[in-house]
């Protein structure tokens, strides 16, 4: 009896020993990177009442936990420097190690802040070959949602710096924003990247800053309800699996297996869309198969397929072995093929492709290929389909309610956990997901702003922001665009002090809403920060409208952020101006530049009231920047 007395006594005492156990958010471990000349906040938690002592950079601090287990401390603003290492006391001892200290920025958006290095490895190959930056550093945030409160730490993840392994791994735009940074300072710089593909603003703005949405709020509670959320998703998933099944997959004989034998199989170009090729209004799965000659210099090595874009997924299956898959739109199909794969001869290649809405296929205008050593075949041209399965309309079925959508989802799960990690600023490209309603996003992004200003007790924090580039169809008639309209938005959102805006309206690509030129994006984000974080002198923007005025027929346009003058980028006529009377019925007109203005006039309109410049989802020739090589903003502007 007395030894088992001692035994539980032991296990006990293990256990409060256990609960005992120190422990820190995922933020604050190995290889992070601490905020330099700020007050910097170390937090944890431990038993309640627990001691804790730190050791860093030569000095000890002390705290102790509260009645719950939470505890936090201050560090006193720091140099840049490192690397350093921490020690952290108390029931147990942790030690983290390779700690810089030096400038920390939290990168947050949808897909074009989410896209890594390696979804543009063709295009920055060099870069990444080379990349060889010890004091770059990203913290990539987990994927992850909450619709009821916001979240003490994030999932398991790691501070990774930028060698030519990891860096495939970084946001580029975020990459590219750091490096040009740390070449000019030579300061240790972190990034703290939080973002998500094809999700709205609504997602990233806490509770507290909808106080003036009162819709929004209603939908906060309603979703605060699990048995609600569960149910509302359990019907969908219950319709949408009475759905047919796919033959090409459940016949006795799979389609992209070299042992069928097609039949019924018709023929269809790539690239393309199908319903531009016959087959109308089609939401479902289309195999394609074609067989390619491969010589035998190809033969027996690894070879790489460019696939392009493809609406919306697909598989990609070579001599019967899968050797790809995506499974949504947007990415750039690049798929790696093992040395087994090829043979001399004829191979089969069969690709099936699932599409949910709208047109699905191939996008044209991507390189399709096969690419082996120095040799590559082009892979457009005809190939034989088959449809495999017929989605029913989606249409009154309800869509559920999709997690990473939802006001303050992911608020709550990836940014909330990073409050208190001191920071430089923040650095935001999102928007794709709001351009159906311009107005309301005016509302929302000051909103965010200062929330997240707020939330950090840093109400002038730098907020660097992407404007939206060129995407879709070339108009070359004056019409009117959701995206113009965005554009000028976000334009206007730079009256929030301390903001600054990245233009990027000439690298976009016509089919493609992730454009490759992430360098770019990520230069002209740094040069904004250049000047509103680092105080630089410089010329930081292209030209920006100001205001207009009237003399005569010709409407005089002031700007700022003019450089050293403005010009055009091609040597050509000022393009992309329209103008309008009182109807806002715009047409082409003249442009020219006289000194720091622009004259905007034509003769069909006698009394001009407003102007446009790039006013189209993809403007053609957007020519107007300053000399220093800077686009000019889309804008509309005019006089009362």
């Amino acid at each position: 009896m007395k030894r088992l007395t001692n035994t539980i006594a032991f296990v006990l005492l293990c256990c409060l020993y256990t609960q005992a156990q120190v422990r820190l958010p995922q933020l604050i471990k190995d290889s992070m990177v601490l905020q330099r000349d700020a007050k910097i906040k170390i937090w944890g938690w431990a038993s309640p009442n627990e001691k804790i002592s730190i050791s860093f950079n030569k000095k000890k601090f002390n705290a102790k936990a509260d009645a719950a287990g939470n505890w936090s401390l201050l560090l006193p603003p720091m140099k840049a420097g490192g690397p350093y290492t921490m020690n952290i006391d108390a029931t147990n001892h942790l030690l983290l190690n390779n700690i810089l200290i030096g400038d920390v920025w939290l990168c947050s958006g949808q897909s074009n802040m989410v896209h890594q290095m390696s979804l543009h490895s063709v295009l920055y190959a060099n870069e990444i070959a080379s990349a060889n930056y010890p004091e770059i550093r990203q913290f990539l945030v987990p994927s992850v949602t909450n619709l009821q409160a916001q979240q003490k730490d994030f999932p398991e993840a790691h501070w990774k710096s930028a060698n030519p392994s990891d860096v495939l791994q970084f946001s580029a735009v975020a990459y590219f924003f750091a490096k040009k940074l740390y070449d000019k300072y030579h300061v240790p710089i972190g990034l703290i990247n939080a973002s998500w593909g094809g999700t709205p603003i609504e997602a990233w703005i806490s509770e507290d800053g909808f106080r003036e949405f009162p819709s929004t709020l209603s939908t906060l509670e309603k979703n605060k309800d699990t048995a609600y959320v569960n149910e509302a998703n359990r019907k969908v998933q219950t319709k949408v699996a009475t759905l047919s099944e796919d033959k090409g997959v459940t016949g006795q004989a799979k389609w992209y297996d070299p042992a069928y034998e097609p039949k019924g199989w018709r023929t269809i170009n790539i690239p393309g869309y199908w319903e531009d090729q016959g087959v109308k209004n089609l939401d479902g799965v289309v195999w394609y198969r074609k067989e390619i000659d491969v010589p035998a210099s190809m033969a027996g090595k690894p070879a790489k397929v460019f696939l392009g874009r493809i609406v919306d997924a697909d598989v990609l299956y070579i001599n019967g072995k899968q050797v790809g898959s995506t499974s949504y739109m947007y990415p750039q199909r690049r798929y790696a093929v093992p040395a087994d794969v090829l043979k001399p001869g004829k191979n089969l290649f069969v690709i099936k492709v699932t599409n949910n809405s709208d047109k699905g296929g191939f996008v044209p205008d991507k390189p399709y290929q096969l690419i082996a050593g120095s040799d590559t075949i082009d892979l457009k041209g005809y190939w034989q389909y088959k449809v495999g399965q017929v989605f029913l309309p989606t249409k009154g079925l309800g869509g559920g309610i999709a997690l990473h959508y939802q006001p303050a989802a992911l608020f709550n799960a990836m940014i909330a956990p990073a409050i208190g990690y001191s920071i430089k600023g923040f650095v935001w490209y999102q928007g794709e997901a709001n351009t159906g309603n311009a107005a309301q996003y005016a509302k929302l992004l000051p909103s965010m702003i200062n929330d997240w200003r707020t939330k950090w007790n840093s109400l002038n924090a730098p907020f660097l922001y992407v404007q939206l580039p060129g995407f879709m169809d070339m108009s070359y008639l004056p019409s009117e665009s959701q995206w113009a309209a965005f554009r000028n938005m976000q334009r206007k959102s730079l009256v929030v002090p301390n903001t600054a805006m990245a233009v990027t309206v000439d690298l976009g690509e016509w089919n493609d809403i992730h454009p490759d030129h992430k360098k770019e994006v990520g230069d002209r984000l740094a040069l904004a920060a250049e000047k509103i974080a680092y105080n630089e002198n410089i010329v930081y923007s292209g030209p920006l409208y100001q205001s207009a005025h009237v003399e005569s027929n010709k409407m005089i346009i002031s700007f700022t952020n003019i450089g050293s003058g403005l010009t055009t980028n091609d040597g050509e006529a000022l393009q992309e101006f329209a103008i309008a009377g009182a109807d806002k019925k715009f047409v082409w007109a003249n442009a020219k530049i006289e000194g720091d203005k622009i004259i905007v006039w034509s003769d069909d309109v006698k009394d001009p009231k407003y102007v446009r410049y790039a006013w189209a989802d993809n403007p053609v020739n957007p020519n107007l920047y300053n000399k220093e090589g800077l686009p000019a903003s889309p804008f509309e502007g005019g006089v009362e």
